[in-house]
């Protein structure tokens, strides 16, 4: 197998891939359930057990080359994407989507992921293959991306109150409340869109945005298509296990977005370097290549996993890991809470409430100073005020 794959291959693999998303679909999400986890331990462990087979036969076939390029895109693809479902967790929570019906929401996000990176892949190959400032211009998107995740969070932020949903709300005829996971419901006689359907436009956006920063860091390590792709696809399968295998443990990987920013700011510097070595532009180097250290194919492996296996490690020990966790789960509480309009009723919303108040009294087994710090830090502390508000102004105490 060389670079150039066969087209038998490529729709041998598609089949595959479409055949595996049809399966989760028909045998997994289609009846509404929470995975146990055994469940979500079982098939978590069945999709990196398929992601490590195809990586071993990309190897033998195709040579070590093909088999480091596809494992170092698949750990790469792979941490960012566990990166994209701390974002899915806060949409989720601030549309207060029932537990049981969260497996179509992810699914739909893996989907519609998959469909939009496809689409940068391909584009991003053609302006590899076009354009000779490509990979200077990939360099400076991933460089600013590493900024960007050093950069405190802003109070109030809301990944669930985009433009995008604001539009929707304003020009869908939309009902406040969820049928199970239906993305129609009868509302007074009338055909109406549910909250499902805003949950799902959210996700939809958000997967668009992370495809811009995906894309051109697994160019960084390989810039064959196949590989690429296959990458992005099989990191991509089992992301909805996943989610609730490790739902309590995400917000305890407080260091993952600085191994993340360190791993995409080294891709950065690696694309710019290759592109200096290989430069063309007129008004760099008179249009002469530069004589410039480079980092070869097998550089980004090693430097993926070492920086992945630190940040983990660091994260789950760290003390600072659990009150993050204990934080960020009295700020999802905050925003289920908010979200009213997606309540069924003055039970379920007192319910809601008296969680959060639990799970705000738990911080008081922690040092109250860097409670303080950290809810400002999340901007939890925005959240949880106006959920107070809120609860006075409706109960009158």
């Amino acid at each position: 197998m060389s670079a150039n794959v066969p087209l038998w291959v490529w729709a041998i693999t598609l089949v595959a891939i479409l055949g595996l998303l049809a399966f989760d679909f028909f045998f997994h999400v289609r009846q509404a359930h929470e995975p146990t986890l055994r469940e979500a331990t079982i098939w978590s462990a069945f999709y990196v057990g398929i992601a490590i087979i195809f990586g071993l036969i990309l190897l033998f076939f195709g040579g070590t080359t093909m088999g480091v390029e596809y494992f170092s895109g698949y750990l790469l693809e792979k941490a960012l994407s566990v990166d994209n479902l701390f974002v899915f967790l806060v949409i989720i929570s601030s549309f207060a989507v029932p537990r049981m019906d969260q497996q179509k929401v992810l699914l739909f996000g893996i989907v519609f992921a998959l469909i939009a990176r496809s689409g940068f892949i391909f584009g991003g190959k053609w302006m590899i293959d076009n354009l000779t400032w490509t990979f200077y211009f990939f360099g400076l998107i991933l460089i600013v991306t590493a900024g960007k995740l050093l950069a405190p969070e802003k109070d109030g932020d809301d990944e669930a109150d985009n433009f995008i949903i604001r539009l929707a709300k304003r020009y869908l005829h939309t009902t406040d409340h969820y049928d199970g996971d239906k993305l129609f419901t009868y509302e007074n006689g009338k055909r109406v869109l549910t909250p499902m359907l805003l949950v799902m436009v959210a996700i939809g956006g958000t997967d668009i945005l992370f495809a811009l920063d995906s894309i051109p860091a697994i160019y960084a390590v390989t810039t064959n298509v196949y590989i690429v792709f296959t990458a992005t696809a099989f990191s991509l399968m089992g992301l909805r296990q996943l989610y609730f295998l490790i739902d309590g443990l995400l917000d305890r990987l407080v260091y993952l977005k600085y191994g993340l920013s360190l791993i995409l700011g080294f891709i950065g510097i690696k694309l710019i370097l290759e592109a200096l070595h290989t430069n063309t532009l007129f008004f760099i180097n008179e249009g002469e290549p530069v004589n410039v250290f480079t980092f070869d194919a097998y550089t980004s492996l090693p430097v993926i996993v070492a920086v992945l296996t630190i940040t983990v490690v660091a994260s789950l020990v760290s003390p600072k890991g659990k009150l993050m966790a204990a934080v960020r789960r009295v700020d999802r509480l905050a925003h289920g809470y908010l979200a009213h309009d997606y309540s069924t009723g003055l039970g379920e919303r007192q319910a809601k409430y008296d969680e959060m108040l639990a799970a705000q009294n738990a911080l008081l087994r922690y040092d109250q100073k860097k409670v303080d710090e950290m809810m400002e830090e999340v901007g939890a502390n925005w959240s949880v005020e106006k959920a107070h508000r809120l609860h006075r102004g409706e109960t009158g105490s």
